[in-house]
């Protein structure tokens, strides 16, 4: 109630705000070419900190108290304008103006303009302009939408979705393996050791000044590539200093309805863990840390500080900083269904009711400086530091095995794992401007990786005999490995380097008709992996005593162990770890041409030469042993624009591209998670891609855009994660047919619903985009025998991409009022939604699992109170629908759960 009560009161606040003021606007224009507007001109009242730049159709608008001034009109290259202007109380003056070119000559002027980034008006410039068929999203936007984090954001951009649970991102189809990840142009490690790409949900969009999406190949990119490439563009400050501190508080009704909220001992709040395994845990009981839990109260929290200044340097260079720093936490609840070893009757042979409690931090620090040297020189450092940590705490209880595990109820399975990882990038930039014709950019990186799983802990309980209480349990003897402890770490260290020469050709009166572009990419991995896991071996020559499932401690303890109770073992009987350790190196080359043929006409055609290597060595409890792979890649790319209009485009790109296995996917090492055990496949390949669009393009104004896109794929030898035939149903990896084919259509609209551009702002705009695809890949399990040592019986001769929706919705409502220059309020209203989709493909005449269709719906509210002071509230999740999976041939429930309501009030301040 109380909090009713302060976001009613915060609202009333908001809108009571106003203050009388006199409005200033107009349209500038250039003179001398035929009074066409003028965008990104400079506008100000002198003496006063009241300025603003010119949109992309040459309009402006001041507000200032009433009152005498001297506005000046100002852009490099043309002359400087000042005239005297009086603002009276309420009422708006229009002042347009024509500006000439200067009196000296253009030779001896370099115009140069900031295009800044965040705002969507720019990026959809930027989009109209290319020749590439490109797609981005902006500051501005991830902040009206409430998005939090950059794999949230690039749901809300067309064909892109995110699987449930994970942080697996899904474009047109395609998961994790057919996608790359990038931050200005330089790759990024995984935190994965089974996935190529960083989890984007690490980056909160603090740091974040853009994110690019490129869903058609193009030769400057890597060629490991077939659903998207996501470029991260990071923050930098230009112009006047800025401060700025925020705090976040927050809750998920299902966390606070937990009175017992149950976290792994051990971990600290802050994410950081140091928790190391015993140094002889064989001879004696000495874990550092519990196995009972520790309690938790679930506030969310979140608090950051970001700040930038600019200085001259110089008579014409300017240097520039930017800096932030944050920490989040988040408490999340789910209770619900988990059904396993479904047979062919349909009867899961594995019944359990689980309930799982999580705890996430995420700790960022980012710092750039930005040095523009002259007009024709610029470098750019970049450091990043960000740690995350995910604990979850899950406990299982009911039927483990219908044929042998608890048969009749009764079971119970714990388990607590915290993952950790810190990631530190560091990355140097050029762009030089070496001439009229030509320009030099580059870029280097060096970035490292470390992910930890310091202390994972899992129990499971039976029934003391088929005739005792469900209730009296006693530690389970069927198998060492389900109470055992498993210590991980991973290391990834990268370098990285970009370097490209263009030289403009064919000049045209102000103009160059084409452009060649030769150019260099370099990148080399070493990965490391290791792993513990301590078994506990229960011994079932003596009686086993009755064991609380809340006091694991009062069993695995000191006594028990010197008892004989059980015994510690590891998978070679000593401490030396399961291991793999892995390099990868990409050198490539690549040359283009963009060329103009016509006003209208313009063509991009590249080709990119890639010579890949990677090597694998490994030590496990399945074997030992080394893996090389070595191939060249041939990568044509070409895209085509044809300028239908001046407001209308139809863009065409075409390319080949080949998508590489992961180490620990060619790695026989074994995981074991609470229901499936993964081993890898030495003997998996790469697969081809062929990729091609067709996009038209209109553009009715500078924030507005209606698209719509058709695109294919071919697959030559997809890679797919499968059950395999074995005495445990393993799953492994597998190239598991010929091809696969991806068939699609994106349509996208942009739409400002009604703008009043009066003295005091107001507007409604609203964006809908929509993804339909069709989807096909052919199943062939004597290819499988036939190229490895695995058999698969796949359920269907062919079926559909894993993670594909047929439909993906996205729609948003925006309203903005303006009630002063420094008090406004924006509300939006956001639904996503994605048809049913594969989670796992069926194999031995069992069904496909089945992730059912959901939406969610979400609400942003954000208020300037004055010139220092905002705030803001978001409700997500307001639907809060069931999220359910299931068995397709029989239609058995797999699981089902609730995710519940995310409430979050926030306020900033401005210096």
């Amino acid at each position: 109630m109380k909090l009713k009560l302060f976001i009613l009161t915060l609202f009333i606040s908001t809108l009571a705000f106003s203050q009388t003021k006199g409005t200033i606007s107009g349209v500038l224009t250039d003179k001398d070419s035929n009074n066409e507007t003028l965008p990104f001109a400079n506008v100000l009242l002198k003496g006063t900190q009241i300025n603003g730049i010119t949109d992309i159709d040459g309009k402006y608008s001041l507000s200032a108290p009433a009152g005498s001034y001297v506005i000046q009109y100002s852009f490099i290259g043309y002359e400087s304008v000042e005239i005297p202007v009086t603002v009276i109380d309420s009422e708006t003056v229009t002042l347009s103006k024509a500006l000439g070119a200067a009196g000296y000559k253009l030779s001896d002027v370099v115009i140069t303009t900031h295009v800044n980034k965040q705002k969507e008006t720019a990026l959809l410039l930027e989009q109209k302009k290319a020749v590439e068929i490109k797609q981005s999203i902006g500051a501005q936007e991830l902040s009206r939408k409430g998005v939090s984090d950059v794999a949230t954001a690039v749901t809300k951009t067309s064909g892109i979705t995110k699987q449930e649970g994970t942080g697996n991102i899904f474009v047109r189809g395609l998961g994790d393996r057919y996608n790359s990840t990038t931050m200005n142009g330089l790759p990024l490690p995984s935190d994965d050791p089974s996935k190529k790409n960083i989890k984007l949900g690490i980056f909160n969009t603090d740091i974040v000044e853009s994110i690019g999406i490129d869903k058609t190949y193009n030769f400057r990119n890597f060629g490991d590539f077939g659903g998207a490439n996501i470029d991260i563009v990071s923050k930098t400050h230009t112009g006047s200093e800025m401060l700025e501190i925020g705090f976040e508080l927050g809750m998920n009704t299902l966390a606070n309805s937990q009175k017992d909220f149950r976290l792994q001992d051990g971990p600290s709040k802050t994410g950081f863990s140091n928790t190391s395994y015993p140094k002889n845990p064989f001879s004696s009981y000495n874990f550092d840390t519990n196995w009972n839990t520790a309690a938790a109260t679930p506030i969310n929290t979140s608090i950051f500080i970001r700040g930038g200044s600019e200085f001259n340097v110089g008579e014409n260079g300017k240097l520039g900083f930017f800096g932030t720093a944050s920490f989040d936490n988040e408490y999340n609840y789910t209770t619900g269904v988990s059904n396993g070893s479904i047979g062919l009757n349909g009867i899961p042979r594995r019944n359990l009711n689980f309930e799982s409690f999580s705890y996430n931090t995420n700790t960022t620090v980012m710092g750039n400086v930005n040095y523009k040297i002259n007009t024709n020189n610029s470098i750019k450092f970049n450091s990043l530091f960000v740690n995350t940590s995910s604990q979850d705490h899950q406990e299982f209880e009911g039927i483990i095995d219908s044929f042998d595990i608890a048969s009749d109820g009764g079971g119970y399975i714990r388990r607590s794992n915290l993952d950790q990882t810190t990631v530190f990038i560091n990355q140097l930039l050029g762009n030089h401007s070496l001439n009229e014709r030509t320009n030099f950019n580059w870029g280097v990186s060096f970035n490292s990786l470390k992910n930890s799983i310091p202390d994972r802990m899992q129990n499971t309980l039976i029934p003391q005999n088929e005739q005792s209480d469900p209730d009296v349990k006693q530690v389970s003897d069927n198998n060492d490995s389900e109470n055992h402890r498993f210590y991980q770490n991973l290391k990834d260290n990268q370098l990285a380097a970009n370097l490209a020469l263009d030289y403009k050709f064919n000049k045209e009166d102000e103009d160059y008709r084409g452009k060649f572009t030769l150019g260099y990419s370099g990148y080399t991995k070493k990965v490391g992996f290791q792993a513990r896991q301590f078994n506990f071996d229960i011994n079932n020559a003596v009686a086993q005593p009755v064991v609380d499932k809340n006091n694991i401690d009062g069993y695995f303890n000191q006594t028990n162990f010197s008892n004989n109770l059980f015994s510690i073992k590891t998978f070679n009987g000593g401490l030396a770890p399961q291991t793999y350790d892995g390099d990868q190196n990409i050198q490539a080359a690549f040359v283009g041409v963009e060329y103009k043929f016509t006003p209208k006409l313009t063509v991009v055609f590249g080709t990119r030469g890639e010579y890949i290597i990677q090597n694998i060595d490994w030590f496990t409890n399945i074997s030992k042993g080394t893996n090389k792979f070595d191939k060249f890649e041939f990568l044509p790319s070409t895209s085509i624009k044809y300028e239908l209009n001046e407001d209308q485009n139809l863009k065409f790109a075409a390319s080949k591209s080949y998508t590489l296995p992961q180490f620990k996917e060619r790695a026989p090492f074994q995981f074991e998670d609470v229901t499936e055990v993964i081993i890898g496949n030495p003997k998996l390949y790469s697969s081809t891609n062929y990729n091609a669009d067709v996009k038209w393009e209109y553009f009715p104004k500078s924030s507005e855009i209606i698209s719509l896109t058709a695109f294919g794929k071919l697959i030559q030898n997809p890679i797919n994660e499968i059950t395999i035939t074995s005495a445990t149903n393993d799953i492994s990896y597998v190239n598991s047919g010929d091809k696969a084919v991806v068939l699609g259509a994106e349509f996208e609209i942009r739409k400002n619903i009604f703008e009043k551009d009066t003295e005091n702002k107001e507007s409604l705009s609203t964006g809908f985009n929509a993804s339909y695809m069709y989807n096909n890949q052919d199943f062939n399990g004597q290819k499988v025998e036939n190229e490895t040592d695995l058999t698969v019986f796949f359920s269907k001769t062919e079926g559909k991409l894993t993670g594909a929706s047929d439909l993906l919705l996205n729609a948003d409502l925006s309203y903005f009022k303006e009630f002063s220059q420094d008090k406004n309020v924006l509300a939006t209203i956001t639904y996503g939604y994605f048809s049913d989709r594969i989670y796992a493909l069926g194999t031995s005449g069992r069904g496909d699992l089945i992730d059912k269709a959901n939406g969610s719906l979400d609400f942003i509210l954000k208020s300037k109170l004055t010139k220092n002071i905002g705030l803001g509230l978001s409700v997500k999740n307001i639907l809060d629908p069931t999220i359910e999976r299931i068995q397709d041939n029989q239609n058995v429930l797999v699981k089902s759960y609730k995710n519940g309501i995310n409430f979050k009030v926030a306020a900033t301040y401005t210096f």
